[in-house]
């Protein structure tokens, strides 16, 4: 039963709630999570992991005037039940809706749209200063960070950067040894060292006190009494690495004990300067098959109940382009010893795990490092290796200097796998890969693909195997089609012409070949000849087919699942002006140069025009400009 959490419109309500009450809402809260995925995929373990942290914050913190960041953003659900959302809860991630990461347009208690991870503690710290320059130097500037997260450089960075402040800021690590995957590297030995030791603050504060009040008797006796006194510290000093960066270390404490959280977070508010409180959590507690499955529990199927907390899950058949991608990487692996894998946290949702089980040695999960990953696969490419950089398109991003210095000005044969490119649907702005094609193909020595369908997206990583220079490959979260036609084998910058059309052509980028085709058959009854090219190649362009679609086709639109800025289309009109050629019967249908908000895929399509429909009215409007149709045509 629901009771508490309907009557909340400001986590100031729960500051005066007992003990037993704020657990009746930690309670509340998970029930809800449930409850929403009866109905629809969404972000869940992690949410479950953090409650009693999240109510701990908001009763110990007033966040309209203290600041918190969460790093990453999809576990923001019960903050967004206990800062007056509750009843629109059930909208989450759908057209309209509430997004599934803090949205400052929903709520003045979300600050920025966190879908990346890493980057809380850099924003953490410019909040800190501006306040501070603007002489608010009353409230707190706070930090929730994953371990997962920690490691990525820029955290790192931005540590270095607060120790010089030496304000009020708290960075709460929040230790559950996961990602979305478990955690690797050094780091996480590290923590996981911090976890064993039972030396927590109070305890080690004292006895460090106690030391230094020892005697010391002169060269060499001195000497030796301070080599131990040093030694002493050191092995209590849990939080070493912390606080050589200028950071007071206090923990680990237990995450889901919510007056214990409160009595640490009094303590460190007290603090003056930078302070790491550790904290662990286990992700998905409170729901037994969620903390005993925390991967498969990160973004479930939809569940119905059986028999209390047993679970069923409904799990859909289909293939998605991310299946065939990982067993075409298999696939090369068993016939090159030199091909290995490299991801960045992401193996689970990259479908990689038969992968990692069957090529232990060459497969490389480095954690959220995406720089890392691709100056990583530059150095194995070095040697003489064929690696596979499979990583989701939005976060490639933030290799993107990586992908110029250490891949392509190297001359270096790294493949790119871009899942996840296009609209990523319910994921919204901040997981949409609009932008690759435009990145990617700006850069010299690197080719970037777009498959039609599953058999493209087969035979273009076997083609990119095969280079001697950076190749990018694209492909959308989507069940996969196959084109039932004969097919044309992959040859560099070759398109696939699937029929030629007297009135017109559709240039189709990636998958938006299936929906061209669809267009192309529901205008045909429309008395419209219109042909479709598969364009495979965005770059580099085929230069011959490109050249007679601008010079015999009465019409031309271009469809893609990217950013009409710097995509297929503007490289196109690029040649037309390079070759001096008309491209006013263009018509581009891409991403507009906004953000979409979440919705889903189909939806989302619709709206970009980017379906059937929407092409099939985009060719009959500029058919009827054209004098090819008469005018008053009932768009679709």
């Amino acid at each position: 039963m629901i009771e508490i959490l309907p009557t909340l419109e400001s986590p100031t309500q729960l500051r005066d709630m007992p003990l037993e009450k704020l657990q009746r809402v930690a309670q509340e809260i998970r029930q809800t999570l449930c409850d929403l995925l009866k109905e629809r995929p969404a972000h869940f373990a992690s949410n479950l992991g953090v409650v009693e942290l999240c109510l701990a914050l908001h009763t110990e913190f007033d966040f309209l005037k203290d600041r918190l960041i969460w790093d990453t953003g999809h576990q923001i659900y019960p903050q967004k039940l206990i800062t007056g959302r509750y009843h629109r809860f059930h909208t989450i991630r759908t057209k309209g809706g509430l997004m599934g990461y803090p949205n400052p347009n929903e709520s003045d208690y979300d600050l920025f749209v966190t879908g990346h991870a890493g980057s809380s503690v850099s924003t953490m710290v410019g909040l800190r200063s501006g306040d501070d320059l603007q002489g608010k130097t009353d409230n707190h500037s706070v930090a929730v960070i994953g371990d997962g997260a920690f490691p990525s450089g820029i955290v790192f960075e931005a540590l270095n950067n607060a120790a010089l402040l030496k304000s009020k800021m708290l960075v709460v690590l929040n230790d559950n040894e996961m990602s979305i995957c478990p955690r690797v590297g050094g780091l996480a030995r590290y923590l996981d060292r911090l976890r064993a030791n039972p030396f927590y603050s109070g305890l080690k504060q004292e006895i460090v006190g106690v030391l230094n009040k020892l005697p010391v008797f002169g060269d060499p006796t001195e000497r030796l009494l301070v080599q131990i006194k040093e030694g002493v510290k050191a092995g209590l000093h849990g939080g070493m690495l912390f606080e050589e960066f200028g950071f007071k270390y206090f923990g680990p404490i237990d995450g889901h004990d919510i007056a214990l959280l409160k009595k640490y977070l009094r303590l460190v508010k007290s603090q003056e300067g930078p302070v790491l409180l550790h904290v662990i959590t286990k992700k998905g507690h409170g729901f037994k098959p969620a903390a005993a499955d925390p991967v498969l529990f990160h973004t479930p199927p939809v569940f119905q109940w059986v028999e209390g907390e047993r679970v069923e899950l409904k799990k859909g058949s289909a293939v998605a382009y991310t299946d065939i991608a990982s067993k075409a990487i298999g696939d090369q692996m068993r016939r090159n010893p030199r091909v290995t894998v490299i991801t960045a946290a992401m193996c689970q949702g990259n479908k990689l795990e038969p992968v990692r089980e069957e090529f232990p040695d060459r497969f490389f999960d480095v954690g959220i490092c995406e720089s890392h990953a691709v100056a990583f696969a530059g150095g194995q490419a070095k040697t003489g290796m064929r690696p596979i950089v499979d990583i989701y398109s939005t976060f490639l991003q933030r290799s993107f200097d990586q992908i110029f210095q250490e891949v392509c000005l190297q001359g270096l044969p790294v493949v790119f796998m871009m899942d996840r490119a296009g609209m990523t649907a319910e994921d919204g702005p901040t997981h949409h890969g609009t932008y690759d094609l435009a990145y990617m193909r700006i850069f010299p020595n690197m080719i970037v693909m777009a498959p039609g369908d599953g058999f493209d997206l087969r035979g273009m990583l076997d083609f990119a195997l095969q280079q001697n220079v950076a190749t990018a490959i694209r492909y959308p979260k989507t069940t996969a089609v196959e084109i039932n036609a004969d097919r044309q084998p992959i040859e560099l910058g070759k398109s696939e012409i699937m029929s030629w059309g007297r009135d017109g052509m559709l240039l189709a980028v990636g998958t938006e070949l299936t929906h061209c085709m669809q267009a192309a058959a529901k205008l045909k009854d429309r008395g419209l000849d219109i042909g479709v090219i598969n364009v495979r190649f965005v770059k580099p362009l085929d230069t011959v087919v490109m050249r007679q679609v601008l010079e015999q086709s009465p019409l031309v639109v271009t469809a893609e699942e990217g950013t009409l800025s710097g995509g297929f289309g503007s490289a196109l009109l690029e040649f037309a002006a390079e070759q001096g050629l008309r491209a006013d019967h263009v018509r581009r249908l891409g991403v507009p140069d906004r953000f979409v908000e979440h919705q889903s895929r189909a939806e989302v399509l619709h709206e970009l025009r980017l379906d059937a429909d929407g092409i099939a009215a985009t060719v009959l409007e500029l058919a009827t400009q054209r004098g090819l149709l008469e005018s008053g045509f009932q768009t679709a």
